[in-house]
C-alpha cells in the first residue's frame, strides 16, 4: 500500500505511533548518554584515573566524554547513508541496538585497580560505540515523525517530540543516579553507578518492540515508488549542501555547548568547587528536565506559528545571557539560588531545541535528509558539546572564576544568532519538491 492510499484515521494512528517510538527511542539513546555524562563527574575521574591530581583526573574523565562526541558524526555518515539508502526505520533499529549494548558494557568495564590503565581503554572504546549509535539516532528519529506529517502546519512541533528524549533521558538518567547514590558509604563507588547501566537492557527492549511495529515513512516510500534513492546520499548531500550543513552546525553553537556546562560540568563544579551536595545537583536536574518536558514541545509549536529562525534567535540570545546570572547564582552557595540557577538554565535551550529538529531538517531535499540533517546536527558535536565541559573545566583553572565560563557561552550565542540568521526558514513551506531551494 502506497503513503497516499491510508485512510486519514489509519494516517493519523501511524503518525503517532511514529512520534511515540521516535521519542521512546531518544529517550533510550539520551538516557543511556547523559548517565555516562552524570557519572564522569561524580565518579569516573576517581575509578579511572586515581594518579591524578583532582582536577587532572576530572579533566581526563571528560576527554573520555568527549570522545563520544567525535564519534557522532562518524555514525551520521554511516546511518544517514543507510537512513536514505534503505529507509528510515531499519536505520533506527540498528541504531537502537548499537547504542543499548554498548551501555550495557560499560556497567562491566573494570577499574584502574584492577587493570590499570586499560580499564579507561576499554571505556574509550565502548564510548566511541556509544556515540555512533547516537549519531546516526537523531535524523532517523525527527524524519519519522516529520514525514509523516500531512499538512505543513505542524511540522515543527511533530519534529519537536523526538527531542523530547533529552530532557526525558535526563530526568531518568539523573533519577537513577540519584537513587543509588544513597547507597551507604563508598557502595555507590564501588558498585552502584554500574546498575543503571545494566538496567538500560531493559529501556532497549521496550524501544525495539515499538519500532517493529511502524510503517516505513510516505516520504521514504514516495522516493522508492518513484526510483529516486540516491546511490551515494552522503556523498551528494556534501556536494549539494555544503553550506546548509556547515549553517546547521554553527546554529547548534549557543544550544549544544552550553548544554553541557549546564547538565555535566555543572556536577564536577557544584561538588569540588562548590562543596555542595551530589543530591541538590541531581535533584535540581530532575525538575529542570520535567519543566522541559513542557517547554520543548510548546516551543515546536510556537516556531510553527512565529516562525522557526524568530524563535530560535530568541533563545540564542537569552542563553549568551544568562550564563552570567547563572554563575553568580550557584556562586552564592545557597541551595535556594543553585536549585533555580540549574532548573532555569535549561528553559532557554528549549526555546531553541524545540524548534531545531525542523529548522535543521527542512534545510535538506527529501532524498539526502537523513545524511544532510544528522550530519549537520551531529558535526556541532566535535567542537560544541564534545569539548564543552573540557573548556569550561579548562577555562575554571586558568581564571578561577565562573565568569570566564560565562564568556564562552556569550560567544557561542553570538556564533548561533549569526549562523541562523544565514538559514532560509521554511516554516509552512512545501519541502515536498525535488530540490526546494
Amino acid at each position: 500500500m502506497s503513503a497516499n492510499e491510508l485512510s486519514a484515521e489509519d494516517h493519523a494512528r501511524q503518525l503517532r505511533r511514529a512520534i511515540v517510538a521516535s521519542t521512546i527511542g531518544t529517550t533510550i539513546e539520551w538516557y543511556d548518554f547523559f548517565l555516562y555524562s552524570t557519572v564522569t563527574g561524580l565518579v569516573f575521574a576517581k575509578l579511572y584515573f586515581p594518579q591524578s591530581d583532582p582536577l587532572v583526573g576530572t579533566l581526563q574523565a571528560f576527554l573520555i566524554y568527549a570522545v563520544g562526541f567525535v564519534a557522532r558524526p562518524v555514525g551520521a555518515a554511516i546511518f544517514g547513508h543507510y537512513g536514505d539508502r534503505i529507509g528510515r526505520k531499519s536505520t533506527l533499529i540498528a541504531t537502537l541496538l548499537l547504542m543499548g549494548v554498548a551501555t550495557f558494557l560499560v556497567a562491566l568495564v573494570p577499574t584502574y585497580a584492577s587493570i590499570g590503565i586499560w580499564g579507561a581503554v576499554l571505556l574509550t572504546l565502548v564510548r566511541f560505540i556509544q556515540g555512533v549509535g547516537v549519531g546516526g539516532e537523531w535524523g532517523g528519529s525527527v524524519l519519522l515523525a516529520m514525514e509523516w506529517t500531512r499538512t505543513n502546519a505542524h511540522r515543527g512541533f511533530a519534529a519537536s517530540w523526538p527531542q523530547l528524549g533529552v530532557p526525558a533521558g535526563l530526568f531518568l538518567a539523573n533519577l537513577a543516579v540519584l537513587a543509588f547514590s544513597t547507597l551507604s558509604g563508598d557502595q555507590f563507588l564501588t558498585w552502584g553507578w554500574r546498575v543503571p547501566f545494566l538496567l538500560s537492557i531493559f529501556l532497549v527492549g521496550l524501544g525495539l518492540w515499538i519500532r517493529l511495529g511502524i510503517l516505513e515513512t510516505p516520504t521514504f516510500r514516495r522516493l522508492v515508488e518513484e526510483n529516486r534513492i540516491e546511490r551515494a546520499p552522503m556523498l551528494e548531500v556534501l556536494r549539494r549542501h555544503p553550506k546548509e550543513i556547515l549553517l546547521s552546525a554553527f546554529a547548534r553553537m549557543a544550544e549544544n555547548a552550553p548544554f553541557y556546562v549546564f547538565t555535566a560540568f555543572v556536577f564536577s563544579y557544584g561538588v569540588t568547587t562548590l562543596k555542595v551536595s551530589r543530591d541538590l545537583l541531581l535533584f535540581s536536574m530532575l525538575v529542570g528536565s520535567l519543566i522541559s518536558l513542557v517547554t520543548v514541545p510548546l516551543s515546536g509549536y510556537l516556531s510553527d506559528r512565529f516562525g522557526r529562525r524568530r524563535i530560535y534567535i530568541i533563545g540564542a540570545v537569552l542563553t549568551g545571557l544568562y550564563g552570567f546570572l547563572y554563575f553568580a547564582l550557584l556562586d552564592t552557595i545557597m541551595p535556594f539560588w543553585i536549585f533555580i540557577a540549574i532548573v532555569v538554565s535549561l528553559i532557554p535551550h528549549d526555546i531553541m531545541y524545540g524548534p531545531q529538529a525542523a529548522l535543521i531538517a527542512e534545510s535538506f531535499t527529501g532524498r539526502l535528509r537523513y545524511s544532510g540533517a544528522s550530519l549537520g546536527y551531529q558535526l556541532a558535536s566535535i567542537f560544541a558539546g564534545g569539548p564543552a565541559p573540557l573548556i569550561a573545566t579548562a577555562l575554571f583553572a586558568s581564571y578561577r572564576s565562573g565568569y570566564a565560563i560565562a564568556w564562552y557561552i556569550f560567544i557561542c550565542g553570538v556564533i548561533s544568532v549569526v549562523a541562523t540568521l544565514m538559514l532560509k526558514d521554511y516554516t509552512n513551506k512545501d519541502i515536498t519538491a525535488e530540490y526546494h531551494h
